[in-house]
């Protein structure tokens, strides 16, 4: 093996990727383990020319990979998928201690990631065009997808693994090449351990690219993707925040985007449900991850009549979850992914307890630990009834009918998922169509994820979608329109004027 390049696994010094190559950089930056604080990793702190050798290796890369055969193509997708199965411990041991997620949270992901992949292998089998109706004769017109070039992806920390992957599958199935980005607070979880199984599964070199950079330096990064015409999409996912900045950006550099943000998440709760499954449904998509998933219920919607046993069941549950480190099997909650988290879900929880809200269970952390929260009585002016929370803190509020149920939920201005529970299927399925989310589930958890669904969100929660139903959003569509012989052309090539009217 080379000696100058360095594996993300089992090691604590970690370079950045580009064509195939692990380069030697001067600065570094450390990244803790939310649970322990201590130093887990060093990482490369990249700059914009780090960014710029990156987006051209991607470049160099590009026509070959997209005239590659989608045989090869999915024998590539298939070998990751292999790897990822013989590095299962490895891979959720380091998410574990780089995000602060629970070994089954890990596997969770892994098993997400193995499934993505090994659908990888299939979409890029799936048509790419389709043959027109042609008003003239002899013409024979087609709608042809090719891919746009070089795709930058932006990939979050919360769900690292498993996001990360999705931001560069879906680009790579249509042809394209990519260059990551991913957070901070998870530049191996987010983005080298992706290279590295890349790599190991034999993908050409520059076809997966990855550029890491420490807190507060994302700009460099972003500064060259946007001035580099070489770049042709930006893929992100993570804050509405961050994603107005850079959705404004791409306007201006004339760039395509694609938009995966976060959500509010209602769930509604009727009173003729199994109220058992009820609570648990309640409570995996309140508190899976600790609450930081785009897609965890921030607020529970339950009918009077069930109300007051819901909220007892529901604390009882909170309550019996086991919490602390990460790496323990028996961890459900383990901590958040930085101090500044715990402290926003303190001042959230402070917030509403001062306007008039009151603590069923929870409202306290032990470190960076925060225990599963459920809140009654909260005002509609509080930050957290109408803006996201990550952590592991529900609001539950009483409603009087389903109609009252969906109007409150579609109040905040964010529509990623939703969930109804109902002993009547056709009368979810009814109210499904009057919620405005990109996803709503009848049910089913608020956190669900399927490799072939059209997950995304709707209004502020962005757009775009993933899996096949992304492809069109990673290429280009172009008319070929072809003429058996010569065409009898308009005013006769201009030599005869054209009939009267």
């Amino acid at each position: 093996m080379d000696p100058r390049r360095v594996t993300v696994f089992g090691m604590t010094e970690h370079r950045h990727h580009r064509g195939g190559e692990w380069p030697e950089h001067s600065a570094a930056f450390e990244v803790h383990d939310p649970y322990t604080g201590e130093v887990f990793a060093t990482v490369a702190a990249c700059d914009q020319n780090d960014a710029r050798l990156a987006v051209e290796a991607a470049a160099e890369a590009f026509p070959a990979w997209a005239e590659l055969s989608a045989e090869d193509k999915a024998t590539l997708f298939l070998r990751a998928a292999d790897v990822v199965e013989r590095r299962r411990a490895e891979i959720a041991e380091t998410l574990a201690r780089e995000t602060g997620c629970t070994i089954f949270f890990a596997n969770f992901q892994q098993d997400l990631v193995k499934q993505e992949l090994r659908q990888a292998a299939n979409w890029v089998y799936l048509p790419k065009g389709e043959i027109l109706q042609s008003n003239v004769p002899g013409t024979y017109s087609t709608a042809v997808r090719r891919p746009l070039g070089v795709v930058a992806s932006f990939t979050p920390w919360n769900g690292a693994n498993v996001l990360a992957w999705r931001a560069v599958l879906s680009p790579l199935a249509a042809g394209n090449t990519v260059v990551v980005k991913p957070s901070e607070l998870a530049p191996i979880s987010a983005g080298l351990i992706v290279a590295e199984i890349a790599e190991e599964a034999g993908f050409p070199p520059g076809v997966v690219n990855v550029v890491t950079h420490a807190p507060g330096e994302a700009k460099a990064i972003a500064d060259e993707f946007f001035a580099n015409p070489t770049v042709r999409c930006v893929n992100f996912i993570g804050s509405v925040k961050t994603a107005r900045m850079l959705a404004e950006r791409a306007g201006r550099a004339l760039k395509r985007s694609v938009m995966e943000l976060g959500g509010y998440n209602p769930m509604i709760v009727l009173d003729d449900v199994d109220l058992d499954y009820a609570v648990r449904t309640g409570a995996f998509s309140a508190f899976f991850h600790q609450g930081q998933i785009c897609m965890n219920a921030r607020k529970i919607l339950v009918q009077r009549g069930i109300y007051s046993e819901f909220v007892e069941r529901l604390a009882e549950r909170a309550r019996s979850l086991p919490m602390g480190d990460p790496k323990d099997p028996a961890t459900i909650i383990g901590p958040l992914i930085t101090p500044d988290a715990v402290a926003t879900v303190h001042a959230r929880v402070a917030e509403a307890v001062s306007a008039g809200a009151r603590i069923v269970t929870g409202g306290r952390s032990d470190g960076q630990v925060f225990e599963p929260t459920i809140l009654v009585d909260v005002p509609d002016s509080c930050t957290m009834s109408y803006e996201e929370t990550f952590g592991p803190v529900v609001i539950v509020q009483p409603v009087d009918s389903a109609d009252e149920a969906v109007e409150i939920a579609n109040r905040p201005l964010y529509g990623l998922t939703s969930a109804i529970l109902t002993g009547d299927t056709y009368r979810g399925f009814e109210l499904a169509g009057r919620i405005k989310c990109g996803a709503v589930h009848v049910n089913i958890p608020t956190i669900d994820d399927e490799i072939q669904a059209p997950i995304g969100g709707v209004r502020d929660s962005g757009w775009g979608r993933t899996g096949p139903y992304s492809l069109h959003d990673f290429s280009d569509l172009i008319w070929v329109n072809v003429q058996s012989g010569q065409r009898s052309l308009p005013g006769a090539a201009f030599g005869v004027a054209a009939r009267p009217l």
